[in-house]
């Protein structure tokens, strides 16, 4: 993976402790602003992006306990992150874990740097990844999750499942050895989420009435404002994992544009000749399938290939959220896996495809053939699959064995805004 970056020119990409003792003692103020930036517009994605896009996707009985979920497991995966979170993640340590050197962040000065920015940064950085793909997961199982479990499924699936999964794709582990491409979270992040969330679906069993009531959407406005927020967001997750405001950024950033542009478009179209007709909710699906498809891929592939990537995930989404949920027989109110776990597995696939220079891509480690990177490619999906999937089933049983995972069904009837948390969102 190190080939790889010196032969991309990537060398603020340095996540590594021992490439990070070699950076120069003072960050570049340009990208250590950059950086900045890009932290603060991932963190929005969470708050108030996922939280809006899920509360109106789900019931108006249920839609505060929704942003609550969001913004508490947000709020506990920061803390968690700065005791030991990002130790674990991105310190020194074996092909599967980072070291306890950096718990609380001691051992961190406050001018340490990593790459051409402050390393307090990375932190912030990090965490913001961390914090958004926990806040995906509750997708999967909204509108009948007790909130504690919820909380205590959290602390285990971030330590055992995140962590891990990080250290191994970016932090010079496993699969970063094994040459893994993964330029802002298609293993890390999406297909993470959707696989814990797709299990906990199963676990947690059907919502009430499910197959029988028509569940909708109650506010498509909110989804849109969910939708535009994570769009703008986005910007931040795939631009600042260049890790500087540099060619990279720019690449990432564009190819961002483009692919969105074509998802979008691609569904569009698509439920339009399926369904008769072409709908807003479509729309902002699309601009979510296309936002996961480039995210492994936008740093490594060209325009064009970003363009075929997001195209090719618009119908994949589609396809996802229709025919293969039908075939799953899942209850996922949010589509957590019709869209980030299929869009991010046919991101990480073709990432391993469109990099290569014959297509427009920044090519390849040397002596990296297209098959062998398409294979890394398929591993790195199957082993973030696998363990996750594990990591999720034992969490959700743990939570299931000390609190339970499920509400009475008279309070999953009445609501969860009213039971769990007394409140309401809507006057009656």
């Amino acid at each position: 993976m190190n080939k790889l970056f010196a032969k991309l020119g990537l060398t603020s990409l340095a996540l590594l402790p021992s490439l990070a003792m070699a950076a120069p003692a003072v960050a570049d103020k340009a990208d250590n602003a950059f950086m900045m930036i890009c932290t603060a517009l991932v963190l929005f994605m969470s708050i108030p992006g996922i939280a809006l896009f899920y509360g109106g996707l789900i019931r108006g009985k249920n839609v505060l306990s929704m942003l609550t979920q969001v913004a508490v497991t947000f709020s506990l995966v920061c803390v968690l992150w700065m005791v030991y979170g990002y130790s674990l993640a991105f310190s020194e340590g074996n092909a599967f874990f980072g070291s306890f050197n950096w718990v609380m962040l001691k051992n961190i000065q406050l001018t340490a740097v990593m790459g051409s920015f402050y390393q307090y940064i990375h932190v912030a950085f990090q965490a913001s990844f961390a914090c958004i793909t926990v806040g995906l997961i509750v997708g999967a199982i909204a509108e009948r999750i007790r909130f504690s479990a919820v909380l205590i499924f959290v602390g285990v699936w971030l330590t055992l499942a995140y962590l891990p999964i990080a250290h191994m794709v970016w932090a010079g582990g496993f699969l970063a050895q094994d040459g893994a491409l993964d330029f802002a979270g298609g293993t890390v992040v999406h297909i993470n989420a959707a696989v814990a969330g797709l299990v906990g679906a199963y676990l947690v069993g059907k919502r009430a009435g499910f197959g029988k009531e028509a569940f909708k959407p109650h506010n498509l406005p909110m989804v849109f404002t969910g939708t535009a927020i994570l769009y703008v967001g986005w910007f931040g997750f795939n631009a600042g994992s260049a890790s500087a405001a540099n060619e990279i950024a720019a690449l990432a950033f564009l190819n961002t544009v483009v692919a969105t542009a074509g998802a979008v478009l691609s569904w569009t179209f698509g439920e339009w000749a399926v369904r008769g007709k072409p709908s807003l909710l479509g729309a902002c699906s699309g601009f979510i399938a296309g936002l996961v498809a480039i995210t492994p891929a936008c740093g490594y592939v060209g325009v064009g290939g970003a363009l075929i990537i997001g195209l090719v995930g618009g119908l994949a989404g589609l396809w996802g959220v229709t025919t293969l949920k039908k075939w799953l027989r899942v209850d996922d109110p949010c589509d957590v896996f019709g869209v980030h776990g299929v869009c991010g597995i046919v991101g990480c696939i073709l990432t391993g495809v469109f990099a290569s220079s014959s297509l427009g891509g920044v090519g390849y480690a040397e002596g990296v053939t297209m098959g062998h990177q398409v294979w890394v490619q398929l591993f790195s999906v199957g082993l973030t699959i696998v363990w996750s999937g594990v990591v999720a089933f034992i969490g959700f049983k743990l939570a299931d064995l000390i609190v339970g995972l499920r509400v009475p069904e008279e309070h999953e009837r009445e609501g969860l805004d009213v039971n769990s948390h007394g409140e309401n969102a809507y006057n009656q």
